[in-house]
């Protein structure tokens, strides 16, 4: 039966993002799933690029970076991305000539830039990313690809990666003009050479990935949302985003929508953002897919959901709803401890995207700030799609944001840091790696200089972690706040955040060694001073993350089989990178929650379960946040 879903069959890559834990995965494989039906004779992929990806928990099979096909539909291949293995197979296809035009456009040999291959690269799971699903398509190697990517903010840096690799491209060609010119000077004649050939491929594929991306009649970009206030807010901004990167939006999928009223108060909230969503919409295509009795896992249950998605109805019925009195629920022991009172400096706030962490972090921050007024407070979103102000129903920015007299918070704006990181660091740093500081040959200042501006002036990738990092360096070294509470990103995004201390350490090393071999040419000794007290704040920062006594993680989940099976993951990781946690929240509790204090013990050993049960959804945002502090201590 026609739904509508045939508007997006002559698409050959569709790519599923939005808010977290709106519903992305399910729809990702649910959208696949139709595709190998319909399509019996073509082949499909479905692939994620989110570092914690869950494509197996929903599709109930076990899937990793080999595409491997589905019992029941074998001409749909299932691969989650890895990073380290796709940047290793990069490495041995084209390392030898990157290092080769990086040695042209630097003061360094060869061989100094192997190490590099084997740091810690931020941003890698973005630009690995973006490379193989242009690869894919470059090399033809599937009829068509659904890509389940991470939240939003993630994606959108994914997309923006294409400006990166186009400025990237351009020094790399400045590095191979200084070595044309250096031949044509000393020799009389050029012979283009491998590094030439390399370059004029890269440009053509980069080319080729980009007018792919943005071709509407070949690719879109599909927004999944929930009827919920701060996902609006983020579908909004995101679909702007959107429109800015020229990447086309096919429509928009608002997810776990009740068909009546059987809950009065979800329904009263969720009817009159059904029309805002149409109204955000602005002509593209709009489906709606109903709140499902039990999680959708597995082939055939996927199979169901296809034939339920719909249109919206025309007429929302929020008008026929009379408004309900609202109801508090109590607090179910046992409650968080005081984390001022224990000698917590800071707290991180994390967990899949969707289940959370935003009201937690709000909740503690207000809890904390209320029973010590005498202390300063101070919560910090660190996550690319910032969504804390959106919780208090304020507009937070870079500045703080005094909320009452003892408790501020902060979305930090990862465009001012990094210009300021670029002052205090990296432009001196570019012309450093240029050897800029060899006066006497022209040729160096020929070109070199400039490339590395041009990198260093474009966006680094994942350089938001980085300098979330240094963000939270400098309010504990500050001391000005008792407290600081993290919002984080989903999963994989911040345990590249709690990794981000030893990559930076480990760059930074690598640095002073090329310093070290080269200092009778470079000078810059007061720089390399500066480094090095960079690395030693660095060191301090890793030493407060896995100080138990200062710092905590606070887990949040929901009583769903995905949801619990990715926070399992996260807590063995982060005690395999021995970051303490206490407590796991398990927020929107209800009586029917099958999952109970054994079950905590054996998937949890050693946390205490803090439950949250559901809040009211028609109150002020605020007014929420108070009623989950009070049921959270």
């Amino acid at each position: 039966m026609a739904n509508g879903m045939e508007l997006f069959d002559n698409l050959h890559l569709a790519m599923f993002s939005g808010k977290g834990g709106v519903g992305k995965t399910t729809l990702s494989c649910t959208f696949a799933c139709r595709w190998a039906q319909k399509f019996s004779n073509e082949q499909i992929l479905l692939i994620s690029t989110d570092p914690a990806h869950s494509l197996g928990d929903v599709l109930q099979v076990s899937v990793d970076d080999i595409p491997r096909p589905i019992a029941e539909l074998p001409n749909l291949l299932v691969r989650a991305l890895d990073a380290k293995l796709l940047l290793q197979d990069f490495k041995e296809r084209h390392g030898q000539v990157l290092e080769l035009l990086v040695e042209r456009g630097s003061f360094v040999e060869g061989e100094d830039l192997l190490p590099v291959w084997d740091l810690n690269w931020p941003g890698l799971d973005e630009l690995m990313g973006l490379l193989e699903i242009q690869r894919l398509f470059n090399e033809q190697q599937v009829d068509r690809v659904v890509v389940d990517m991470a939240p939003s903010g993630h994606t959108l840096n994914l997309f923006g990666l294409m400006d990166f690799l186009d400025t990237f491209l351009q020094s790399l060609e400045l590095f191979q003009e200084k070595h044309r010119y250096i031949s044509k000077t000393f020799a009389r004649t050029y012979t283009p050479d491998r590094a030439d050939d390399f370059l004029q491929t890269l440009k053509a594929e980069l080319s080729q990935g980009r007018r792919l991306l943005q071709d509407p009649n070949h690719t879109a970009c599909l927004l999944v949302a929930i009827a919920e206030p701060m996902s609006w807010l983020e579908s909004k901004r995101f679909l702007e985003a959107l429109e800015t990167m020229q990447i086309p939006c096919g429509g928009l999928f608002v997810n776990q929508v009740l068909g009546s009223a059987t809950d009065p108060d979800r329904y009263q909230e969720q009817q009159p953002l059904i029309s805002q969503y149409t109204d955000l919409a602005n002509g593209k295509p709009i489906f709606i897919l109903p709140q499902q009795d039990e999680e959708p896992l597995g082939i055939l249950a996927l199979s169901h959901l296809i034939n339920q998605i719909h249109v919206p109805q025309l007429e929302p019925l929020s008008h026929h709803i009379d408004l309900l009195p609202v109801q508090w629920p109590e607090t179910i022991p046992p409650s968080f401890g005081d984390f001022l009172t224990q000698g917590r400096r800071l707290l991180l706030i994390g967990g899949k995207g969707g289940v959370g962490k935003t009201t937690v972090a709000a909740a503690i921050g207000w809890a904390m700030a209320q029973q010590h007024p005498e202390r300063k407070i101070r919560m910090v979103s660190i996550d690319p799609a910032h969504s804390l102000g959106d919780a208090f129903g304020l507009s937070f920015g870079h500045e703080p944001y005094q909320i009452t007299p003892n408790l501020r918070g902060q979305e930090v704006d990862s465009d001012r840091i990094v210009d300021q990181f670029r002052a205090d660091y990296l432009w001196e740093l570019a012309e450093m790696m240029s050897g800029e500081t060899q006066t006497s040959e022209t040729i160096e200042m020929a070109y070199a200089p400039a490339a590395w501006r041009k990198i260093v002036g474009q966006a680094l990738p994942g350089i938001d972690e980085m300098l979330s990092l240094l963000t939270v360096m400098e309010l504990l070294e500050q001391q000005e706040e008792d407290l600081i509470i993290l919002d984080t990103a989903p999963t994989g995004h911040l345990l590249r955040f709690l990794e981000m201390p030893n990559a930076l350490a480990d760059w930074l090393a690598w640095i002073f060694k090329l310093w070290i071999k080269y200092q009778n040419v470079l000078g810059r000794t007061e720089f390399m001073g500066r480094l090095r007290t960079l690395r030693q704040r660095v060191v301090k920062a890793q030493k407060v993350l896995k100080d138990p006594q200062q710092t905590e993680f606070i887990g949040v989940t929901l009583n769903q089989a995905s949801v619990l099976a990715e926070q399992q993951r996260l807590f063995k990781s982060l005690q395999e990178i021995g970051v303490s946690q206490n407590y796991v929240v398990l927020n929107r509790f209800n009586s029917t929650a099958t999952i109970n204090r054994d079950d905590c013990e054996t998937n949890f050993p050693g946390l205490t379960m803090v439950r949250l049960p559901m809040l009211p959804r028609s109150v002020q945002p605020l007014e929420r946040i108070q009623a989950a502090a009070g049921c959270l201590f």
